[in-house]
């Protein structure tokens, strides 16, 4: 009887995981308003070592439309600069010598679009790493009464109960969608 438990446990652990990677992956898409997530995934040559942008400056949101990058050393001001460049923000950093500041431009139609379908190739990712979950867990349900660890009609109520944790979690997965989507689609 634990065991299936256990396995219902599992599944959902696996499937919350999903939800929070996709909330985070959710919240640097830029959708036309400045976020300090935005900058999240950038990495700076900091002494040789690849770091994280915010473990080397402070990210302040001087109002909704831009950034401003202060870093810790002065001599980081081109490294961060470039880094910013490089990456896939598609955004050109000012810099004054001090501080790096980044204007959020308005988003175009068609960058809007393009937004959209990268928000829905995450939410495709996680309804599969979702159903990977309650894939395994099924399995290894099955696998437990071929083991006669667990009677049928237990495995069948896991089963079912598997499979309402798997609708819970598309459908918040659903709602997170529905939610970027407007905030990008909204002019």
């Amino acid at each position: 009887m634990t065991t299936v438990e256990q396995f219902k446990q599992q599944a959902e652990e696996a499937m919350k995981k999903s939800i929070a990677y996709l909330d985070e992956a959710l919240q640097r898409i830029r959708a036309g308003k400045a976020n300090v997530k935005l900058l999240d995934g950038i990495m700076v040559p900091y002494y040789g070592n690849p770091t994280p942008l915010n473990q080397v400056s402070t990210i302040t949101l001087p109002d909704a439309r831009s950034l401003v990058i202060t870093p810790w050393e002065k001599g980081l001001i081109r490294d961060i600069e470039k880094a910013i460049i490089d990456s896939e923000l598609g955004i050109t950093p000012e810099n004054n010598g001090e501080v790096i500041r980044i204007g959020i431009p308005p988003l175009t139609g068609e960058r809007r679009q393009e937004l959209v379908k990268q928000v829905k190739s995450e939410v495709e990712e996680a309804k599969i790493s979702i159903r990977n979950a309650r894939r395994d867990a099924i399995d290894k349900v099955k696998k437990s009464i071929k083991n006669d660890a667990t009677p049928e009609d237990v495995a069948k109520d896991a089963e079912t109960e598997i499979q309402k944790l798997h609708d819970k979690y598309v459908a918040e997965v659903e709602k997170l969608f529905s939610a970027k989507e407007k905030e990008i689609t909204t002019v």
